[in-house]
C-alpha cells in the first residue's frame, strides 16, 4: 500500500478529476479506505484564491427559487459564460423538503470534480421576517431533531469526501428566523444561537462525521444595527467553525436606495471585526452581488470594483468568493424582480471574464485536500 502522503496525493488528483470508483480500485484502494484518509479542504497557497459557484433560479412568477435547484449544466454555463472552472457548488438544503442528506446532489457535484458546500435550512419555507414555525431555535435545543440530524450526519459521514456546509446563515440579519429578535431578543437571542449551533455540530460530530467543515456566516453588516445584534455576538466559538464567511451585496432588488456603497467599504467594516474574533481562521466571501436593473448602482461596474479588491490581496485571511447568481420575485410587478444572473448581462458577464482571465494566475480551481493528520 503507498504511503498516507501519496495516498492523499493520489485522492486530491481523482476527486479533482471526478473519477469513477473503479479507478480507485486500479490504484489498489477501495472508495471507502480513499475517502476516510481524504482530510479537510485546505485553504489555497498564499496568494490564490477559490471560487465558487451559486445558481438559485431564474426569478419567476410563482415564486422565490428555494436555493437547491443548480444542475451538472449550470455549472458547466457558469464556467463558460466566465471562463474559468469553480471549486466549490453552493446549495440550500432545506428541511421543509426533507430532512434526508442530499446525497445525490453531493453525488453529482463530486463527480464533476466540485466540493459540495451545504447551507443547512431547518426553515418551514422560503419565506422571511418571521419566527420559526417548527424548526424553532427553542425545540433544536430541546433535542426533537437530534434523531433527524444523527442520520444526516451518519449519511454525511458514510458520502465520506470533503463537504462544506453551514447552518444559521447571517443570524446578525433581520431576515432569517435564527436571529436573535425571533428568538428572545437582545437578552437571549445571540445566546440560544450560539447554543443550537453548538448542539448540531456537536451532534454531528459525534457521528463520527469529520468530513463535513463548518463555516460560521455572517452579514456584514448587523441589521439592526444594534450592539446586542453585533455579529461577535453570535460567535460559537474557534472549535466550532473552522472558516468564517461573510455576506456583502450590492442593492438587491431594483428599487432599492440603500446598499450602493462600494465592496471595499463594506469590508472595511466587516473585515477587522472577523479577524479580531476568529483570528487565524479562513475567511471566505461566500455570497456578494448586485441587481442588475437597480436604478443607483451599476452592477458590473459594482462587481468589477469588487473584483479589483477581492483579488489585490489586500485582505490575505480571504481565501475564496462566490458571487449569489440568483433571479427572484419581489412582489406582483414583473419590473421589481431582481436579477443577479452573471449571464442575462453581457457587461457583467465581460467584467467576470475579462478580472477572471486577467487573474488566472490567482485562482485556484482544485481544492487541495488535506489528510486526517493534518499533513
Amino acid at each position: 500500500m503507498p504511503s498516507d502522503a501519496e495516498t492523499t496525493r493520489r485522492v486530491s488528483i481523482s476527486l479533482r478529476s471526478g473519477l469513477p470508483r473503479l479507478c480507485f480500485a486500479a490504484l489498489g484502494m477501495t472508495f471507502a479506505t480513499v475517502t476516510a484518509l481524504a482530510g479537510p479542504v485546505a485553504p489555497p497557497p498564499a496568494g490564490k484564491l477559490y471560487h465558487g459557484f451559486y445558481f438559485g433560479g431564474i426569478g419567476t412568477d410563482t415564486h422565490d427559487p428555494t436555493e437547491h435547484d443548480v444542475t451538472p449544466q449550470d455549472v458547466e454555463r457558469y464556467e463558460k459564460a466566465v471562463g474559468t472552472k469553480t471549486t466549490w457548488v453552493y446549495f440550500s438544503d432545506n428541511w421543509f423538503e426533507s430532512r434526508k442528506f442530499p446525497v445525490a446532489t453531493c453525488n453529482w457535484m463530486r463527480g464533476l470534480g466540485k466540493i459540495p458546500y451545504v447551507r443547512l435550512m431547518l426553515r418551514s419555507d422560503v419565506d422571511q421576517l418571521h419566527a420559526e414555525k417548527f424548526y424553532s431555535l427553542d425545540k433544536i435545543l430541546a433535542g426533537d431533531f437530534d434523531s433527524d440530524l444523527r442520520a444526516w450526519a451518519h449519511d454525511a459521514k458514510n458520502f465520506g469526501s470533503p463537504i462544506l456546509i453551514e447552518w444559521g446563515t447571517e443570524p446578525n440579519g433581520k431576515w432569517f428566523s435564527w436571529n436573535g429578535k425571533w428568538n428572545g431578543g437582545a437578552k437571549v437571542g445571540p445566546a440560544k444561537y450560539i447554543a443550537a449551533y453548538r448542539r448540531i455540530v456537536d451532534l454531528m460530530r459525534t457521528e463520527g462525521a469529520d468530513n463535513l467543515q463548518w463555516i460560521w456566516h455572517m452579514n456584514w453588516l448587523d441589521e439592526p444595527e444594534q450592539k446586542w445584534n453585533a455579529f461577535e455576538n453570535y460567535f460559537p466559538g474557534e472549535k466550532y467553525c473552522d472558516w468564517v464567511a461573510l455576506s456583502a451585496y450590492g442593492p438587491t432588488t431594483p428599487r432599492m436606495e440603500d446598499g450602493a456603497e462600494n465592496f471595499a467599504f463594506k469590508m472595511r467594516e466587516a473585515y477587522p471585526r472577523l479577524l479580531k474574533i476568529a483570528p487565524g481562521k479562513p475567511i471566505i466571501i461566500a455570497e456578494f452581488g448586485c441587481d442588475l436593473h437597480n436604478k443607483h448602482c451599476d452592477a458590473a461596474e459594482w462587481a468589477r470594483g469588487a473584483l479589483v479588491d477581492i483579488f489585490s490581496e489586500k485582505w490575505p485571511a480571504i481565501i475564496g468568493f462566490c458571487w449569489w447568481n440568483e433571479g427572484w420575485q419581489n412582489d406582483n410587478h414583473k419590473k421589481n424582480d431582481t436579477d443577479m444572473i452573471i449571464w442575462h448581462d453581457v457587461n457583467l458577464t465581460r467584467v467576470f471574464r475579462e478580472a477572471l482571465a486577467r487573474h488566472s494566475d490567482k485562482i485556484q480551481e482544485t481544492p487541495l485536500l488535506r489528510n486526517a493528520s493534518g499533513g
